[in-house]
């Protein structure tokens, strides 16, 4: 098994150029939940020229993959995320999981046939609140894979993911315009509506659950302050540890919208932007194997605290999770004060410890491929 793990790790290095190359461009042309067009084009070229089998628009969506190589019988799947953030570019580093998921990808190439391996990269479009994985997951991908894997850029190294359950609303008020100064009688405030549910879930807060989390932002809530807003829209989204908590949880804040209604006799509209994500179920094995991969890279894993909570980051993953075998570690970028979701952290997804990361997160995974595919050989010997 030795042997296999140094054969990936020089194919990944041959390839490390091209890697940190694909990184950068992601990194320069950030897009959007459902607008990656010329990620999910860039993304499998290099697969591609490496052999693998190449799905473009796969299962009916346009902006994600398949990429496939090998007919072994452990199917290990890697995960590539490359949307961006709106107006925050690369600030959560989806351009290195993408080139850390290729590089995985090649290196299990290299000793598919010699490790029993079909390696399969999937490109997943949407993490950031569109659900692409969950919309995958009901078209069919990722059945029959033995093992799911990805990696993730954050300020600090974590082996273990436990995210949040969470869902995303389109939260919209419809009023009635009217002239401020002269007529405001005749008007129906939709900016108000908004003023009074976001007082009514600040004074929610403090019967949560601790672990709970709603926040959200105004998108939109006027265009003139001569005229009484007639429209507004918002996005909401709400935390829970599990989705059954979530369940429960939910509607206690939908009520607060529909008191922003009652209140200024506006009419209410809520729609969600996806199906809910779940929490992270992680095979306890191939974690096991992620940790000693990357331990005996020189990596250091971070202590429990405030720089580690990355880790509490809900992801569509954890729907993957709940289906098969799966892992999302984190893997430290040095930003420290910066963290995820800040033009800071955006700024750290390039250069010197970013590239670092991307080819030791490329290594683990693969070295933690082989130790599914030998695991797998021992039980069926």
């Amino acid at each position: 098994m030795g042997a296999l793990k140094e054969a990936a790790r020089r194919e990944i290095d041959r390839h490390a150029e091209e890697l940190i190359g694909l990184s950068e461009r992601l990194h320069a042309d950030p897009e959007t939940a459902w607008e990656e067009h010329r990620a999910a084009a860039a993304v499998p070229e290099l697969l591609d020229r490496a052999g693998f089998e190449v799905t473009p628009c796969y299962l009916g969506l346009e902006t994600a993959f398949r990429a496939r190589f090998g007919g072994g019988p452990t199917r290990i799947a890697l995960c590539a995320e490359y949307d961006a953030l709106p107006g925050l570019g690369h600030a959560c580093g989806h351009n290195l999981i993408a080139a850390s998921s290729v590089g995985a990808a090649l290196g299990l190439a290299a000793v598919a046939d010699d490790a029993g391996l079909t390696v399969e990269v999937y490109g997943t479009p949407a993490e950031e609140g569109g659900g692409g994985k969950i919309e995958m997951l009901d078209r069919g991908a990722f059945a029959g894979v033995d093992l799911a894997m990805m990696v993730h850029p954050a300020p600090v190294d974590v082996a273990e993911a436990r995210p949040f359950a969470v869902s995303h609303s389109k939260i919209s008020y419809r009023g009635k315009s009217a002239h401020a100064a002269a007529y405001p009688e005749a008007g129906i405030n939709a900016a108000d509506a908004f003023t009074v549910a976001q007082v009514a879930i600040g004074l929610l807060r403090q019967q949560l659950p601790a672990s709970a989390r709603v926040h959200g932002v105004v998108t939109h809530a006027g265009d003139a302050p001569n005229a009484i807003p007639e429209r507004a829209t918002g996005r909401w989204y709400v935390r829970a540890e599990t989705l059954a908590e979530l369940a429960e949880l939910e509607p206690r804040v939908m009520r607060a919208f529909e008191a922003g209604a009652l209140a200024t006799g506006c009419e209410l509209e809520i729609e969600p932007e996806s199906k809910p994500y779940a929490e992270f179920r992680a095979d306890e094995t191939a974690l096991a194997h992620y940790r000693a991969n990357a331990l005996a890279l020189g990596r250091e894993f971070a202590p429990p605290g405030q720089a580690a909570r990355m880790n509490r980051a809900s992801t569509d993953m954890g729907n993957v999770s709940q289906v098969v075998p799966a892992i999302h570690p984190y893997i430290g970028i040095g930003s420290l004060p910066a963290t995820n979701h800040q033009h800071e952290f955006a700024a750290y997804c390039v250069g010197g410890t970013a590239q670092r990361a991307l080819l030791d997160g490329a290594m683990a995974l693969a070295w933690t491929g082989v130790d599914r595919g030998a695991q797998a050989g021992r039980a069926a010997a």
